[in-house]
This record gives structure tokens, C-alpha cells and sequence, in this order.
């Protein structure tokens, strides 16, 4: 049998038409076309390597690649893979140092305390881990620890004769006070032995390739947001709020704070955003309605989702069993992964303002669901 001469030019020219909907670009200008290979009988084979495995239209792009190269004359066949490498978002930096292990550090804080921050913060870190990305978690409410319960961990750490090696549980590496205290026992500090244990837990952990590296951070605007910001490249920070308004404007503050530390602000997301009765499942806005993504719009920074009230989120808190693991797929389970997609495709986007021109507008767009 005779087969059509199929050539490498011809197969990258068809592939330009599928595009990042984040970064804007097509995926061959970003360089996403890995080990392409095309055989004498017209097979063609590659990898298609994303900037996050959170990537929620990847199938998508995947059928529209598979598309096109199934048009061009000679292709017998189509394999295609796909791939994600996280890149590191933070740039250099005099005086804060990357953290050994990790490509991204991403901050989880709020205004003010009760907005669910830490509930979020573990939710949102399984999200990415169950999307395929390397997840670690620090609990930097060293006040108040309390991820370890709430991912259902206990016991103490041990050490490879170095450095502190991590719990893990649901896919994560995870670090807290709370292995190195008594569970009544309060931490009362002030800010020099706060900053070292912040440090401590940046510097003397043997965290593993990680993707992203979240932090929950105390709310308000104290010492700790600013040790993270004197220690370490971040990638960005997340701020959590509640609809209430006395939460936005406490949320506008947590804002400006990071600002001021030259912490980018990957976007906000309003939890609380309404409840869902369980018996008629009406809707009810008990917070308020639409402060969150109001509040992004005026300061130009991106709206990354909102979660429902759902009682099994408390209920998952509280027993160790996270609503990302016990209802994935529920709404508030969806709402969890939608949120976590929107902050990976921030950071991806961020990775990208490095090196790659990137349409303006881009920087505010949320992945669609």
C-alpha cells in the first residue's frame, strides 16, 4: 500500500488552531508539542504538555488536536498524550529565596476569621492533587492549627536525620503545629518566634517536587502574611470572603495587605454564597449576593469561584473526611474543583508573564467548568 507523505511543518501548521483559552496562544507557539513523531504507514504520534494537570477543558483540546491532524492528507491514525509541567510563577527576587522542592507557594488567607478560610484551603489543595498535580499543605495558623483534624491526621513527625519529613494523607504532604503541640495546648508567641517557625517550616522540610506548596494563613493582617512575604517567593495569594459586607471590606483590606508586600493576588473566592435547602432546594442568599465577584470586578483582580453552604463540608471538617473525598461530585464538591482549576490557571498564567506576551485580558479569566 502506498502511503501519503506526511511532514512535521504540515502537522504543526493544522495544530495552530488549537488554542490555551487562558494563555491565549496557540498550543504550538507555546511550545506544547512534545516528541511528535510520524510514521512511513502515516501514524502520527505526540504529546500535548498543558502548564497545569488542573486544566479543565484538556480533553477538549485534546479532541480538537486529534481533529485536525486526522484532516491532513496521508494521516492514518492519531495518539495523542497528554501531559502537564508546572511551571514556577514567581520570579527572582533579592532577599526571598525559592523553597527547596516546591515551583509554587500559594497563600490561602482572609480579612477576617469564621469565612471557612481553612476549610478552603484543605478542599482546595485535594482539588489539586486529585487533578493530578504535587500538593503540599502548611497549616500557618499557628494559633489555631487545625488541618490536621480536619484532614483526619495524627501523631507526631519524624525526620530523615536532616530535615522534618511531612505527614501525608489524601495525596498531600502536609506540616502543622499542631504535630509539635498537645491538642489543648495554647500557642502564645510573639512575632520573632512566629517568623522562625514560619521559616522552619519553609526551610527545614523535606517537601518532594511539589506543584504547589498551599499555605493557610491566619486571618487578618498580621505577622505571619508578613513572614511569607520576607521569606519566600510566592506565587500569589488567594483571598477568601463571605458575601457579608462587613467580610468585604475586611477582604479589601487582606487585599491591599499584599499588595503592599508585593504578594500577587491570584483572585478572590466568596464562600458562603448562598444555601441550598435540602428539602425544597431553594435558594437562599443568607450572606448577601454577589459581594465577592462585585468586589473583584472593582479591583481589577480575578473572581475564582464560590462555594455553596452544604452541611457535609462542616461535616467533612469535622471528621477528617473532606468533602473533595467523600462527594467530589457533588455541587459544592464541583464548586471545590471549579475553584481550584481557576487558581492553578492563575498561576499558570502568571508562569507565562515571565517569558510569553500574553493578551491583558486573559489575566482576569476564569477556566470555564
Amino acid at each position: 500500500m502506498n502511503f501519503q507523505t506526511v511532514n512535521e511543518s504540515t502537522v504543526l501548521e493544522v495544530l495552530k488552531i488549537v488554542k490555551d483559552p487562558d494563555l491565549n496562544r496557540d498550543i504550538v507557539s507555546l511550545g506544547f508539542i512534545k516528541d511528535l513523531k510520524i510514521g512511513v504507514d502515516g501514524r502520527v504520534a505526540f504529546s500535548i504538555e498543558l502548564t497545569t494537570p488542573a486544566c479543565p477543558v484538556k480533553d477538549q483540546m485534546r479532541d480538537q488536536a486529534q481533529a485536525a491532524v486526522e484532516q491532513v492528507p496521508g494521516v492514518t491514525a492519531v495518539d495523542i498524550t497528554m501531559t502537564a509541567s508546572v511551571r514556577s510563577a514567581a520570579g527572582p527576587d533579592a532577599g526571598r529565596m525559592p523553597v527547596d522542592g516546591v515551583k509554587n507557594v500559594i497563600a490561602v488567607g482572609a480579612g477576617k476569621g469564621g469565612v471557612g478560610k481553612t476549610t478552603l484551603a484543605v478542599n482546595l489543595a485535594i482539588a489539586l492533587a486529585k487533578s493530578g498535580g504535587k500538593v503540599g499543605l502548611i497549616d500557618g495558623d499557628i494559633y489555631g492549627p487545625n488541618i490536621p483534624l480536619m484532614l483526619g491526621i495524627e501523631g507526631s513527625l519524624t525526620t530523615d536525620g536532616k530535615k522534618i519529613l511531612p505527614a501525608e494523607k489524601y495525596g498531600l504532604q502536609v506540616i502543622s503545629m499542631a504535630f509539635m503541640t498537645t491538642s489543648d495546648a495554647p500557642v502564645i508567641w510573639r512575632g520573632p518566634m512566629l517568623h522562625g517557625v514560619i521559616t522552619q517550616f519553609f526551610r527545614e522540610v523535606r517537601w518532594s517536587a511539589l506543584d504547589y506548596l498551599i499555605v493557610d494563613l491566619p486571618p487578618g493582617t498580621g505577622d505571619i502574611a508578613l513572614s511569607l512575604s520576607q521569606t519566600v517567593q510566592a506565587a500569589g495569594a488567594v483571598v477568601v470572603t463571605t458575601p457579608q459586607t462587613v467580610s468585604l471590606a475586611d477582604s479589601r483590606r487582606a487585599i491591599m495587605m499584599y499588595q503592599k508586600l508585593n504578594i500577587p493576588v491570584l483572585g478572590l473566592i466568596e464562600n458562603m454564597s448562598h444555601f441550598v435547602c435540602p428539602s425544597c432546594l431553594h435558594e437562599s442568599d443568607i450572606f448577601g449576593q454577589g459581594g465577592g465577584e462585585a468586589m473583584s470586578t472593582e479591583l481589577g483582580i480575578p473572581f475564582l469561584g464560590s462555594i455553596p453552604i452544604y452541611e457535609p463540608i462542616r461535616v467533612g471538617g469535622d471528621t477528617g473526611v473532606p468533602l473533595t473525598v467523600s462527594e467530589p461530585d457533588s455541587p459544592a464538591g464541583r464548586a471545590f474543583r471549579f475553584a481550584a482549576e481557576a487558581v492553578a490557571a492563575q498561576v499558570s498564567i502568571a508562569s507565562y508573564q515571565k517569558t510569553v506576551p500574553l493578551t491583558p485580558s486573559n489575566e482576569s479569566k476564569v477556566p470555564p467548568g
